[in-house]
C-alpha cells in the first residue's frame, strides 16, 4: 500500500509503513506552534495567534527510502472533546506542551498524558504500562529568568521516571534551545531515522519534488548529504471521515481473533 502525496507539478508515493503522525497538544499560549515552526522552518514568531487545528507535512528521502510525517498542531482550547479523542487515536508519537511559567498549563499536561495512555491502550487492548506510545513532554519558555518558573524541574521529571518510551525536556522556541536534542529523542523512541530531526537534513523547496522521490535523486548543491526533507505546502488535513475508516480497520486488522475492548469516540 502506497500513501501518494502531490505537490506542485510532483508525485510523491511513500509507503504506508513509512507514514507518521505527529500530535503536538497543551494548554493555550504555551508554544505549540513555535515548537512547530522551529521544526519546520526555524523560525520563531513573536506575534501570537490563536490555533484552532494547523496541518502540516513533511516528506524526507533519506538514503533512497521515502518517509512521511504528518504534524497535527491542535487547539490549547480543545472546543470539540471528540475532535481531540480522534487526534489521539491516530497519533503515532506526541508532543505535550506546557509553559514553565504557567502551573496550570502543567497539570493540563498531566491529563492529558493520562488520556492519551488510556485512549491508545484501548485502541491497542494493552496495559497502560505495556502501550508503545513515543512521547515528549516539553516545558517550553526556560529562556524566561528563573523568578518566573512555576513548574520544578523534578516534577516534569517524575511524569517520565517510569516510562522509556517517554522523555523530558525544557525548552525555549525562542532561543532555539534544546529543540532539536527534543525532536531527536522522540524519534529515536519511535525507531524512525535521526535524520528527521531538523538540523540533521537538507531543506528542499518543492521546485525539486520532480526529482525528489528517486533513489537516484542528486543535486549538486546538496551532494555531501544522504537525507532530505521537503514540506509539502498544498497539504490537506486527512478528513473525519477519513480517520475513522482508518481506525476501524486498524482495530478489525489487530482484533479479528480475539475479543476486543470497544473503543469509542465520546
Amino acid at each position: 500500500m502506497m500513501k501518494t502525496m502531490s505537490g506542485g507539478n510532483c508525485n510523491l508515493n511513500v509507503p504506508a509503513k513509512n507514514s507518521y503522525r505527529m500530535v503536538v497538544l497543551g494548554a493555550s499560549r504555551v508554544g505549540k506552534s513555535s515548537i512547530v515552526s522551529r521544526f519546520l522552518n526555524g523560525r520563531f514568531d513573536d506575534q501570537y495567534t490563536p490555533t484552532i487545528e494547523d496541518f502540516h507535512r513533511k516528506v524526507y528521502n533519506i538514503r533512497g527510502d521515502m518517509y512521511q510525517l504528518d504534524i497535527l498542531d491542535t487547539s490549547g482550547n480543545h472546543p470539540f472533546p471528540a475532535m481531540r479523542r480522534l487526534s489521539i487515536l491516530t497519533g503515532d508519537v506526541f508532543i505535550l506542551v506546557f509553559s514553565l511559567d504557567n502551573r496550570e498549563s502543567f497539570d493540563e499536561v498531566k491529563r492529558l498524558q493520562k488520556q492519551i495512555l488510556e485512549v491508545k491502550s484501548c485502541l491497542k487492548n494493552k496495559t497502560k504500562e505495556s502501550a508503545d506510545l513515543p512521547m515528549v513532554i516539553c516545558g517550553n519558555k526556560n529562556d524566561h529568568s528563573e523568578i518566573f518558573r512555576k513548574v520544578r524541574t523534578d516534577e516534569g521529571e517524575n511524569l517520565v521516571s517510569s516510562d522509556e518510551n517517554c522523555a523530558y525536556f525544557e525548552v525555549s522556541a525562542k532561543k532555539n534551545t534544546n529543540v532539536d536534542e527534543m525532536f531527536y529523542v522522540l524519534f529515536s523512541m519511535a525507531k524512525l531515522p535521526h535524520e528527521m530531526s531538523p538540523s540533521l537534513h537538507r531543506k528542499i523547496s518543492i521546485q525539486y519534488g520532480d526529482t525528489f522521490h528517486q533513489k537516484s535523486f542528486r543535486m549538486h548543491r546538496v551532494k555531501d548529504m544522504d537525507a532530505y526533507g521537503m514540506i509539502s505546502p498544498f497539504a490537506r488535513r486527512p478528513s473525519v471521515n477519513s480517520d475513522l475508516k482508518y481506525i476501524k480497520s486498524k482495530v478489525l486488522r489487530e482484533g479479528q481473533s480475539r475479543e476486543r475492548e470497544k473503543c469509542t469516540i465520546q
